[in-house]
C-alpha cells in the first residue's frame, strides 16, 4: 500500500503476489483444460507424469517469467527502465486484488453446485474484463508506467499483454 518512493521491497512482493495468481489462474482454469498435449504427457519423471493442473501451472508460470523478462528487455531497450519500477509497482496491487477474485472464484468452483459452462464463460468475461482494465490503469495512471511516446505504448500492449495471452490461450485450449 505504500507509494512508489517508499517500497523497498516492491520485488519479492511482486514475485509472491504473480506465484499466487498463476496458482489460482491454474485452479480455475485447469478444470477446463481439454487435455494434457502428448508431447507432455509423454515425460515421467519418478515414474510420475503432469496431470492437467501441474501442465497449466506449468504453462502458467513459464508464461509469466517469459513476459517478464520480454518486458524488462522492452523498457531497457528503449531507454524506459525507471518506469520499469512504477509498472511493476502498479502490477502487484492490481495483481494483489485480482488474486483475492480469483481465491473467491476458486472457492465457489470447488464448494458450490454450478453448471461448469456458464462458470467457464463467467471466468472468460471476468478474465477479459480483468485484461482491458488493466491496460486502461497502465494507460489513464498519473505516474508514467508505459513509456512516454504512443507508439511504444501501442507496440507494448499489443506485443507484450495481447498477443502473448493469445498464445497461452492456444497452447492451453489446443
Amino acid at each position: 500500500m505504500q507509494k512508489m518512493e517508499d517500497s523497498s521491497n516492491l520485488t519479492p512482493t511482486w514475485i509472491i503476489v504473480s506465484i499466487i495468481r498463476c496458482l489460482m489462474v491454474a485452479l480455475l482454469l485447469s478444470q477446463f483444460v481439454p487435455v494434457v498435449p502428448k508431447s507432455i504427457s509423454e515425460i515421467h519423471i519418478f515414474g510420475r507424469e503432469l496431470n492437467k493442473f501441474g501442465f497449466t501451472i506449468i504453462t502458467l508460470l513459464g508464461f509469466d517469467v517469459m513476459r517478464n523478462i520480454l518486458t524488462f528487455l522492452f523498457y531497457s531497450s528503449i531507454g524506459n527502465g525507471k518506469n520499469l519500477k512504477g509498472l511493476t509497482l502498479m502490477a502487484s496491487k492490481f495483481f494483489f486484488l485480482e488474486s483475492i477474485a480469483f481465491i473467491i472464484l476458486g472457492f465457489i468452483l470447488y464448494y458450490y453446485p454450478i453448471d461448469l459452462v456458464r462458470y467457464f464463460y463467467l471466468i472468460i468475461c471476468l478474465f477479459i474484463g480483468s485484461f482491458i482494465l488493466k491496460n486502461l490503469i497502465y494507460l489513464f495512471h498519473s505516474h508514467p508506467i508505459l513509456p512516454e511516446k504512443w507508439y511504444y505504448k501501442f507496440l507494448y500492449i499489443c506485443t507484450l499483454q495481447i498477443v502473448p495471452i493469445l498464445v497461452l490461450w492456444k497452447f492451453l485450449f489446443y
